[in-house]
């Protein structure tokens, strides 16, 4: 066994799965066959040893990359690029480059091309990256800020997010109390989206709190997607659910409500009430306006930089940072704002 004092070494691999230093070798390299179960012994005792191999440990060391990576599940809609503003803002003025890795698949896979070997700490947008692959990575002290996401528990891991349930409450409180709504749909984010599930939590709440009766029926899938959105949207007119509001989980989703009820020859908000989140800029110009949450997104970007410098440089980082959102008023829910502005309430 290693000492707690010193990492461990590749011969310290090699005793724990019972194999050659050679065998090892050929297992992390991967450029010679080895029979099936031993490499999995050898990966096994790579894994419960938290094992680095010795270029990336002497790159974790020397920190001489000067570059900081950013982890995506998938970049699309309008919501990422106020994110990457925000993060590449901040990334210039403190001297660092940015190296950017998306899954493009709706599931995390286990291992990146981006990691302790090519930068000198992560910045993870929520599900990017497996349990397996935080733990590795938080096991050799690499440096890491996650953004909407909680870390596992255990591990004390910066977070930067936003108040997604105060938001939710804001708005469906709003669509109840000023105009009445009471059937109101609720379009749910990806599965195990943290930003979703608070939303969702936010809707649960506002209608406990009026006294309205959850409804499952009420509820779709809408991805925080327009075309997921757009396609959930028709299914609930075509099964004959009866609906007065529509809050679209974020505003891309949103376009996708607008789109269907449009095709229905449902006006908003006269028919259906709309309302997003996120406040991106396309919200103020659609017609009509969208009733939604403004949320500091740029600035999520620039404090996960802030925060993964400070972890850089040997200080404390802040364990959770939540930031405050805003209720925007426009046309989508039923106010009337003639003067073609906004009103924050």
């Amino acid at each position: 066994m290693p000492s707690k004092s010193s990492l461990p070494t590749i011969s310290d691999v090699a005793q724990r799965a019972g194999v050659s230093i050679a065998t090892v070798s050929r297992v992390i390299n991967g450029n010679t066959p080895v029979v099936a179960e031993t490499a999995q012994r050898v990966r096994l005792a790579i894994k419960e040893l938290k094992f680095v191999p010795r270029a990336a440990a002497q790159v974790l060391a020397s920190r001489k990359t000067n570059t900081i990576g950013l982890v995506f599940s998938e970049i699309r809609g309008a919501f990422f690029p106020h994110l990457l503003k925000g993060i590449e803002a901040e990334l210039h003025s403190s001297g660092y480059e940015l190296l950017i890795y998306s899954t493009h698949s709706d599931h995390p896979i286990q291992r990146k091309p981006i990691g302790e070997h090519n930068t000198d700490g992560l910045l993870v947008f929520t599900t990017s990256l497996e349990l397996e692959e935080l733990e590795r990575l938080y096991g050799i002290n690499f440096p890491l800020v996650l953004m909407h996401e909680t870390p596992p528990q255990g591990m004390e891991i910066p977070v930067i997010t936003i108040e997604n349930k105060d938001g939710a409450v804001m708005l469906v409180s709003h669509l109840i109390e000023k105009h009445g709504r009471r059937r109101i749909v609720f379009l749910r984010g990806p599965e195990g989206h943290e930003d979703s599930e608070w939303r969702e939590r936010g809707y649960r709440e506002a209608l406990e709190a009026h006294k309205i009766v959850y409804d499952e029926g009420l509820i779709a899938r809408g991805e925080f997607d327009e075309d997921s959105a757009f396609e959930e949207m028709q299914k609930l007119m075509a099964a004959g659910i009866e609906f007065d509001a529509v809050f679209a989980g974020d505003d891309d989703a949103a376009i996708g409500v607008y789109r269907a009820l449009k095709m229905a020859n449902r006006i908003i908000p006269d028919d259906v009430a709309v309302v997003g989140f996120d406040d991106v800029q396309f919200a103020r110009y659609i017609s009509p306006g969208l009733t939604t949450i403004r949320a500091p997104i740029e600035e999520v970007g620039r404090e996960a930089v802030r925060q993964l410098i400070c972890l850089l440089n040997g200080e404390q980082a802040q364990r959770l940072v939540l930031m405050r959102t805003e209720l925007v008023i426009r046309e989508s829910c039923g106010c009337q704002n003639k003067g073609g502005g906004e009103r924050d309430l």
